[in-house]
């Protein structure tokens, strides 16, 4: 356990969903989406608070009776659809030194829509960027199904692939199979992590040195047939412990 750093978990949870009302609170095998990412912050030795990012009240209440903290109210300029994440990051941080004078030293980003974590996974991730002083963060990432190397652009009426700065000017990379092409990778929002003071030097969330972190393809919450497949996967033996942990965190209000 890193007694001496200040661990923080993010959970960022809009209200507004266009492919699913209130996603970040449908249920998911009896419990609001949120909880998921709320329980696996929590099971994890490292993290030492949890703070949710909501626009939304009926979001807030249902984080706090899952054990988060919902201190402040996101700014619904920064819970619009195409509202980056940097926008809420910042106000996040700026609110909590402002009012609170807390600084973390590392900021653990745990979108709901990736329900589905090992808790020692995230804790491995931690660790994996605390012993990296180099890295400006972390991003998990699985193996891309389709090679980016086969990708192009368009450039005015031509094509221009991708990767063409990694093989000679006249080598037709793009036609080789793909089990000889390099491995490209999926940023899948699993465990990212963050150093706010990279934020506050550079203005860049996540900086220009950032450590990947490996992991299987995971399940991502955007439709409703991804629930019914999420479902199929938590009855996986590796998530048993999530599962009890969330039956013994639940509000009376979900009994």
């Amino acid at each position: 356990m890193h007694e001496d750093k200040k661990i923080l978990a993010l959970i960022p949870a809009r209200g507004g969903s266009k492919s699913i009302p209130k996603k970040n609170i449908v249920d998911l095998d009896g419990f609001p989406l949120i909880a998921y990412s709320i329980a696996a912050a929590k099971m994890s030795p490292h993290i030492s608070r949890i703070v949710v990012s909501t626009d939304s009240k009926e979001i807030a209440e249902i984080a706090k009776q899952y054990g988060a903290e919902v201190p402040f109210m996101r700014p619904a300029e920064y819970a619009r659809d195409d509202s980056p994440d940097i926008e809420f990051f910042r106000h996040a941080l700026e609110w909590l030194q402002e009012q609170e004078r807390y600084i973390p030293d590392l900021v653990v980003h745990l979108r709901p829509t990736t329900p589905l974590r090992e808790p020692a996974l995230v804790d491995k991730a931690i660790e994996e960027i605390i012993a990296d002083e180099n890295a400006t963060a972390l991003r998990s990432a699985h193996e891309s199904e389709h090679t980016a190397y086969k990708l192009f652009r368009k450039e005015g009426d031509y094509i221009h692939f991708f990767g063409q700065e990694d093989f000679a000017q006249n080598e037709e990379y793009y036609n080789r199979g793909r089990q000889i092409l390099p491995k490209t990778y999926n940023p899948n929002g699993y465990v990212d992590v963050i150093r706010p003071e990279v934020l506050q030097q550079t203005g860049m969330l996540h900086g220009l040195r950032i450590r990947a972190f490996i992991t299987e393809r995971v399940a991502d919450i955007d439709r409703k047939e991804d629930i019914a497949s999420a479902e199929q996967l938590l009855k996986e033996e590796k998530f048993r412990p999530l599962l009890r942990f969330l039956e013994n965190q639940k509000p009376n209000t979900y009994a």
